[in-house]
């Protein structure tokens, strides 16, 4: 017989939460390792297009079930799934899983647009099952020390400067095709910077928007995949957060990522060190001085997906939280908007 909703509730406290892995790339593959290690679930099905890559989660979990793709995994009726497919699936699976009675942890975008987003929220909302996406710098050391103090020790925090440019850029094509990615860079990187930055600051309402995007060097068009963009976003209450993000960029080193938040009585900067995707420390800034908060190596890249397998395992539901990553993509939305306006108004 199959389960209601709250006689699932009650199931998950008193057996592990059984869950399913969808896409298994690097990126999905290190979120199974990571929650594997945690022993908190138990994994039971892994799904891929690619053979190969089965076949190496399964060297991992050789317990689970294998198969292609979501349709597969769903049939064992998982209590969770973890999605890490290309960007274009990202919205349809998570509802089609949450429609299943799953929770869902989804790799970022969660959707190529707002109304995407704001279709998997609902439908996360409407069952009341638990759905988080991989917003995985949220939960570096250097960011989580920000917060505590945005809220009691910067004063009234006025601007944050958010920069993420890779000297590499994705190495699948289907992140260069518009209709499948959603965007370029905006959409790969700047989803974590604007969540860097608006999160701190409690999810402030954004209400206007300037931005101007590139391709190979000329402005973009909204066929193109842009390789760079830069906004402004201005605040309600009068503040301003100041975006750039790049693929490819000729930077003189292999990341530059840092989030930087400026307020009446001092500062707070999180940065990467050396040009490392993975190092970052974390400084408070008085005048002209400054104070190490954090320092690397922290372990962080599967830190998210832990948090969600433990929520789950807890027999936690839907989270009021996610309905932040509707705002979260409204602001790329109009940055793309605003981009168009702004090519226009000045064409090359």
């Amino acid at each position: 017989m199959q389960l209601t909703l709250p006689e699932t509730a009650r199931a998950l406290t008193t057996r592990r939460p059984r869950l399913a892995f969808v896409g298994l790339g690097w990126i999905g593959r290190h979120r199974m390792e990571a929650i594997r290690a945690a022993d908190l679930v138990d994994i039971v099905a892994l799904a891929d297009p690619d053979p190969a890559a089965v076949e190496t989660a399964l060297a991992l979990s050789p317990e689970a079930r294998s198969g292609s793709g979501l349709a597969d995994v769903l049939d064992l009726q998982p209590d969770g799934v973890v999605i890490a497919t290309p960007s274009a699936r990202h919205a349809a699976e998570t509802i089609a899983a949450l429609e299943a009675g799953c929770a869902v942890f989804c790799q970022k975008p969660l959707g190529r647009s707002a109304g995407e987003v704001r279709q998997a929220v609902e439908t996360a909302r409407r069952v009341d099952r638990l759905l988080a996406v991989d917003l995985s710098y949220r939960e570096t050391a250097a960011l989580r020390a920000i917060p505590p103090l945005a809220a009691r020790e910067l004063g009234r925090v006025f601007a944050v400067d958010a920069t993420f440019h890779n000297a590499y850029g994705p190495d699948k094509p289907w992140f260069y095709d518009r209709a499948l990615s959603g965007g370029g860079c905006l959409m790969d990187l700047g989803v974590h910077l604007l969540d860097m930055a608006l999160r701190p600051l409690g999810y402030p309402e954004v209400t206007g928007v300037e931005a101007h995007l590139f391709a190979q060097g000329r402005p973009a068009t909204s066929a193109d995949v842009e390789d760079y963009a830069v906004a402004t976003l201005r605040l309600a209450g009068g503040g301003v957060i100041r975006l750039a993000c790049s693929w490819k960029l000729q930077a003189g080193c292999d990341a530059v990522i840092s989030c930087d938040f400026h307020g009446t009585e001092g500062g707070a900067s999180m940065r990467n060190l050396e040009g490392s995707f993975y190092d970052f420390e974390a400084y408070r800034h008085h005048g002209n001085r400054t104070e190490q908060l954090t320092a690397g190596p922290d372990d962080w890249g599967g830190r998210a997906a832990v948090n969600f397998a433990r929520r789950l395992a807890d027999g936690q539901r839907f989270d009021p939280a996610a309905e932040e990553l509707v705002g979260l993509h409204d602001c790329i939305d109009r940055i793309y908007a605003a981009a168009d306006l702004a090519a226009c108004r000045d064409p090359a």
